[in-house]
């Protein structure tokens, strides 16, 4: 049995465990996320799990503007992140870790543009209508257009980031007044992609990569990439081409999971359609590229058979691939 002296100091150990450990996790968290603290977040060793809020928002920014998305932007370390760094870091000769070393953030950095910056809400991004977004699809049929359910679900698709970081960045800001001036991820111009020669979709890493004619990864997104009972069609297939803000035909027939006496229907087009809005068409029936109603979850679910991606992501895939260019899938 210890001693009162050994269980003090048992104890102590364990409180001053315990209060480092709260200020380690406090610190990636109380510092106000201000665009001057983001702009100027420096390396503390690396960023990873442990690193503050600022550090890893810039560095998602900084990989989102280089066309290796960490898919939406929420200032989090997840599986998404840590693959999109390691696919950056293969791309770019770098060891590959899978958190930002003083090397890949040097690299990163090169991009000195400030990776946070203002923005006024126009007419347009307050416009609306938003209206909340049924679950079925009859349901979903009976609206004249499946657009978002809020000025913040709009403006966080816009930016690349999730709505409820946004709000957190913007207290006491009112998303649906014109004029207001909001701070927002700077990423509506990054540098244009270099000519696309193919398209890799990879089960294993849940991923899209864009290489050119000399093999080079020149672009990866996070995508969900089929599941046990839509598997993947492994295999070269063709891209036929893309269309924007689709309508969906819902064939119950193709959907394993449908309910008994499901109907078919048509979805109107729109960001909240559940393909989103973009459609790429491969050489494969019934298979596309497309977007999602949901891109928080781009990546960690599973699909239909289809490959999914971030609506922002599906369209620059759109730009950047052309009729006739092979799209391979595989596991």
């Amino acid at each position: 049995m210890k001693s009162d002296r050994h269980l003090k100091i048992f104890f102590a150990s364990s409180l001053l465990a315990f209060s480092i450990s709260n200020v380690v996790a406090a610190a990636s968290t109380s510092t106000p996320l201000t665009a001057e603290v983001v702009n100027d977040a420096a390396l503390l060793d690396v960023v990873d799990a442990n690193a503050t809020q600022a550090s890893l928002l810039r560095a998602q920014i900084l990989l989102d503007r280089a066309h290796f998305s960490p898919g939406e932007i929420d200032a989090a370390f997840g599986g998404n992140m840590r693959k999109a760094i390691s696919a950056y870091q293969a791309a770019h000769d770098l060891s590959v870790n899978g958190t930002i070393d003083a090397p890949t953030w040097a690299l990163l950095n090169k991009d000195d543009l400030p990776v946070l910056s203002a923005y006024i809400i126009t007419a347009a991004d307050a416009a609306g209508p938003f209206v909340a977004i049924p679950a079925g699809m009859l349901a979903k049929s009976k609206l004249a257009t499946l657009g978002y359910s809020s000025a913040a679900e709009a403006l966080g698709e816009k930016f690349h980031i999730n709505p409820r970081l946004l709000v957190k960045l913007n207290a006491g800001k009112n998303f649906s007044t014109v004029g207001e001036k909001i701070l927002v991820p700077n990423v509506l111009l990054p540098e244009p992609l270099p000519a696309i020669a193919k398209v890799v979709v990879d089960r294993s890493d849940s991923s899209i990569s864009l290489f050119d004619a000399a093999d080079k990864v020149l672009a990866r997104y996070p995508a969900s990439t089929g599941s046990v009972h839509d598997p993947l069609p492994v295999g070269d297939w063709k891209i036929n081409g893309s269309s924007s803000n689709p309508v969906f035909h819902y064939n119950p027939k193709l959907f394993w999971d449908a309910k008994p006496k499901s109907e078919k229907a048509v979805i109107p087009a729109g960001p909240n359609n559940p393909v989103g809005t973009v459609w790429i068409d491969l050489s494969k029936e019934h298979y596309g590229i497309h977007g999602t109603p949901e891109p928080s979850k781009i990546g960690k679910t599973e699909s239909h058979g289809c490959i999914r991606l971030s609506n922002w992501n599906a369209t620059e895939l759109a730009a950047a691939v052309s009729p006739g260019m092979t799209a391979t899938l595989q596991e």
